[in-house]
């Protein structure tokens, strides 16, 4: 009798486990079936990018933050610049449905597929918009491959290293990746439907999170354990990269600007904002009352300052060579 006790409490760790890896596919399969891919998938660098397009004009290319996907942009800043842009927004590698870099997730190889995608799509040096974790991937792009971008319009951009990370993203430090991919496929999917809500309700402050930001914005896709091992590798791939590429910021040759929330609760706008123009004076800096998710919950706001920036950035940019 004690020999059977012991053999069930040994063996409950691993049936619930079980149940959680069992929970969390089902969960992931129903999530691709409510978000499905918009878009089609351009292979560059090894990597199967996920790319949608609209509109017709010069060339904005739009770059998620951590943890995000295209679906940011498409909620409802995408349409509004279409009418005069060709609209291109992608998920970063190993986000949304685009597929992971097996080499790692640090900023300058996230660039260099990007230069490798523009190259690849004929798109002759477009506007860059990066948003949070996206602008520092539009910085290293901008001082890697100026030949390849024409300026960059970025949302409440990561520029600085954080010296502590923010609470809402604590549990992507695992430092073990081994205990990581255990936590995707039994923890972190249950964890999220859980406390999903309370989540977005900090990644969104003061602001309120749309109704229909599940679906919608694709905040379902969260739920994916793919999704949780890209957030978790693109932030511990930053104390490596970030402070050399902010050191290189006063080399920046094309035109920047950059549109902050004055109460964003994940990136502070003056360590942030006024941290990259003191870095680099050229770059513009705008302020507006609001939080992290500009894309998101100001899209009209977002347009106009993205258009202002395009509008400036093509009137100086050179023609590329032929």
């Amino acid at each position: 009798m004690i020999g059977a006790v012991t053999t069930t409490l040994l063996a409950a760790p691993v049936l619930t486990a079980a149940a959680l890896a069992t929970l969390t596919r089902r969960v992931a399969r129903q999530v691709e079936a409510a978000v499905p891919p918009r878009g089609r998938f351009v292979d560059v660098h090894g990597t199967r990018l996920h790319v949608r397009e609209q509109g017709s004009g010069p060339v904005l290319l739009m770059v998620h933050g951590l943890g995000g996907q295209m679906a940011h942009f498409t909620y409802g800043l995408a349409e509004r610049l279409a009418d005069r842009y060709r609209v291109i927004v992608v998920d970063r590698p190993g986000s949304g449905y685009s597929r992971s870099h097996a080499e790692g997730a640090g900023l300058r190889t996230q660039a260099a597929t990007l230069a490798a995608l523009i190259d690849v799509l004929g798109l002759e040096r477009p506007v860059v918009v990066g948003h949070s974790l996206g602008g520092a991937v539009a910085l290293a792009l901008a001082l890697d491959h100026p030949q390849c971008v024409a300026g960059l319009a970025l949302l409440a951009p990561l520029t600085q290293l954080e010296e502590a990370v923010p609470p809402v993203f604590r549990a992507l430090t695992i430092r073990s990746a081994a205990v990581r991919k255990a936590v995707a496929y039994t923890l972190a999917t249950p964890g999220g439907m859980l406390r999903g809500a309370a989540v977005l309700r900090e990644v969104f402050a003061p602001e309120a999170v749309p109704h229909d930001f599940a679906l919608k914005g694709g905040g379902l896709l969260s739920l994916r354990p793919g999704q949780f091992l890209a957030a978790a590798d693109d932030l511990q791939a930053l104390p490596a990269e970030l402070p050399a590429l902010s050191a290189r910021y006063a080399g920046l040759r094309v035109p920047v600007a950059v549109l902050f929330g004055r109460d964003d609760a994940i990136l502070d706008w003056q360590r942030h904002g006024a941290g990259l123009v003191a870095a680099a004076p050229q770059v513009l800096l705008e302020t507006v009352a609001g939080g992290h998710m500009l894309p998101v919950t100001q899209p009209d706001v977002s347009a106009a300052f993205i258009a202002a920036a395009a509008q400036r950035a093509l009137a100086t940019a050179p023609i590329a060579a032929p």
